[in-house]
């Protein structure tokens, strides 16, 4: 715990003068009464209210130290409901998601459990939806409308090549769609025959500015609380620019990109144009990515695997541990306790301590 006013710690040495006053106080009123009254009014109490009569005043003096160090504006790490959050879902689309390794295959998996996912986030977090394959594009923009979310993931349609580099860069700009960045496409074409390559160009564009602009500086990595991207691929680059570049630029915004493997590590057989084709696994990009954003890989080798991962990813976004100030409760907590006393006090001998 840390405090943003620490000077007013000061007021706590208050509190031993506090309990000095109330045992004078005690030796006082014991001076005052003649040992006869003192040995009747013991007899008259009982044992029970002899300590009972120092309670409320103790609850007071914890009331009065607790608004004291309220008054310092004491900072810690709590765990609190997320808020103002966006989540981009960055899905792969290529056909290399049709893979039978996880059942029924891949791309389905993925499609259930990210429906899971949409419908478990609380409704006050936005979430945006990237497919990539060939290319990269923003199929749902950020929005609480879950009905929305659900549609797209059923409109998904697979593609040839896979550009993760490219999905990571269009989760970026669709975070920041004010600071120009410029998603590099990769490539479409006939499966088999010379593919044919795309211009560079952004996902979405700043309105015309003619104010300079600020010069961009990084931040930690993971330092950017207000979204989150979740990369969901076999890991499988075959196009596109390098993922692990992308991950330093989104390092480099402090945004964590938490990546999700479909796939066993042996790879599984996928039907294309009439051929079983063979689709090898990627993890060790994955895991690299995850790790330069400071975020979480997690493998799904089976559905059930993947319907735990979106759990655990549901848990960090409902709740989060972050810095804050917690002043407002130690207030509450002062109030409470002084209540408290108040109310003991009027219950057992008819006055307020």
């Amino acid at each position: 715990m840390s405090f943003l006013w620490p000077q007013y710690l000061w007021m706590l040495l208050a509190a031993p003068l506090l309990i000095w006053a109330y045992a004078w106080l005690l030796n006082r009123r014991k001076q005052a009464l003649d040992y006869a009254s003192l040995r009747t009014i013991k007899q008259a109490l009982g044992p029970g209210a002899r300590w009972r009569r120092h309670v409320p005043p103790g609850l007071l003096l914890l009331a009065v130290c607790a608004a004291l160090v309220a008054s310092a504006r004491p900072v810690a790490m709590v765990t609190l409901p997320s808020e103002g959050r966006m989540i981009v879902l960055a899905m792969d689309v290529s056909r290399s998601m049709l893979a039978t390794d996880v059942k029924p295959d891949r791309i389905t998996a993925a499609k259930a459990a990210a429906k899971t996912f949409v419908q478990e986030v609380p409704p006050n977090i936005k979430i945006a939806i990237v497919s990539f394959a060939g290319t990269a594009s923003v199929v749902q923009a950020p929005t609480y409308n879950r009905d929305d979310l659900l549609a797209a993931i059923d409109r998904f349609d697979l593609q040839r090549h896979t550009a993760i580099g490219s999905g990571i860069l269009a989760s970026l700009a669709t975070i920041f769609p004010n600071d120009g960045i410029v998603v590099e496409q990769g490539y479409s074409g006939g499966w088999g025959g010379e593919p044919t390559p795309k211009r560079d160009a952004p996902i979405a564009r700043a309105p015309k500015d003619d104010t300079p602009k600020k010069e961009f500086k990084p931040v930690p990595p993971g330092s950017y609380s207000s979204a989150s991207i979740i990369l969901l691929t076999d890991g499988r680059r075959t196009t596109g620019p390098d993922p692990l570049e992308s991950a330093r630029k989104a390092a480099d915004r402090g945004v964590k990109v938490h990546t999700v493997g479909f796939g066993s590590a042996a790879g599984g057989p996928a039907m294309m144009d009439g051929y079983a084709m063979y689709m090898a696994f990627d993890e060790e990009t994955l895991k690299a990515i995850a790790s330069l954003t400071h975020a979480d890989y997690f493998k799904a080798a089976t559905s059930e695997d993947l319907a735990k991962v979106y759990s655990t990813l549901n848990s960090k976004f409902i709740m989060e541990r972050k810095e804050s100030e917690i002043t407002a409760l130690l207030a509450a907590v002062a109030a409470a306790l002084a209540v408290l006393a108040g109310a003991l006090s009027l219950a057992w001998f008819n006055r307020f301590a």
